[in-house]
């Protein structure tokens, strides 16, 4: 029976590598222009633009960055709705990305197996409550982040939409939500997404499956078991 079980199993295809890749290329490069904007008044922040090519040129690449990313998350989107409208993507409690109330039971479970208060560990699915928290905030973040980003970027544009009672604070209020969001995007991809998906004792120094798209069969049994048990059965199945 093992021998039908496969060594590896593909978790993502390659447009989700693709659009994965860009995500993380676009934030890299906004997170780099864009610390500098924000605190200016650190000493380091002028030869840290100068290295971007100056203030115009980073400007530049902090609004292209911001475009790229704009349109990346919109084509995951549209891509998202094509697999549901064809079909080869379902709903289904153990594979599905969409919050549930068994994700709020596995946080509890989670907090007292790490206490010390219970043995037993939460059996997660294809994505975990960290998974799905993680995803998420992106969507969140876009919302904050990629519509006061835009609204920088094109104020001429963008102002035909503002009221004219709304003009005094409309544009400090853009500033301080486009920056403050960014800083906590920044301290969030760090600090959350690196560490569960990379810097993890069994995961260092780098989890490979965002660039393969593969996982294998002994992780997806030990990190997704209800996942692995859906694809292949249960232990005590598969010995009778």
């Amino acid at each position: 029976m093992n021998k039908e079980i496969p060594r590896e199993i593909e978790r993502f295809n390659i447009v989700f590598r693709i659009q994965h890749v860009i995500l993380l290329v676009t934030f890299l490069l906004l997170a780099f222009t864009g610390w500098a904007l924000k605190y200016p008044e650190i000493e380091y922040s002028h030869w840290w633009v100068r290295l971007w090519g100056g203030p115009e040129t980073a400007g530049l690449i902090h609004r292209a960055a911001g475009l790229t990313m704009l349109a990346d998350f919109i084509w995951h989107v549209l891509y998202l709705m094509y697999l549901m409208a064809t079909g080869r993507m379902r709903f289904h409690p153990t594979t599905t990305i969409v919050p549930l109330p068994k994700d709020v039971v596995d946080v509890l479970k989670n907090y007292l197996y790490f206490l010390g208060l219970s043995k037993e560990r939460p059996k997660f699915g294809r994505f975990s409550y960290i998974h799905k928290f993680d995803y998420w905030a992106v969507f969140w973040g876009m919302g904050i982040i990629g519509v006061s980003g835009f609204v920088l970027a094109f104020p001429v544009f963008s102002s035909r939409f503002v009221p004219s009672f709304a003009l005094e604070w409309f544009w400090p209020l853009m500033r301080i939500l486009h920056s403050d969001e960014a800083l906590l995007a920044i301290v969030f991809i760090l600090f959350w997404h690196f560490y569960n998906e990379h810097l993890k004792w069994d995961k260092f120094p780098m989890a490979w499956t965002w660039i393969t798209g593969r996982l294998s069969t002994e992780q997806l049994k030990h990190e997704h078991p209800l996942e692995y048990e859906m694809l292949f059965g249960k232990e005590e199945e598969k010995k009778e």
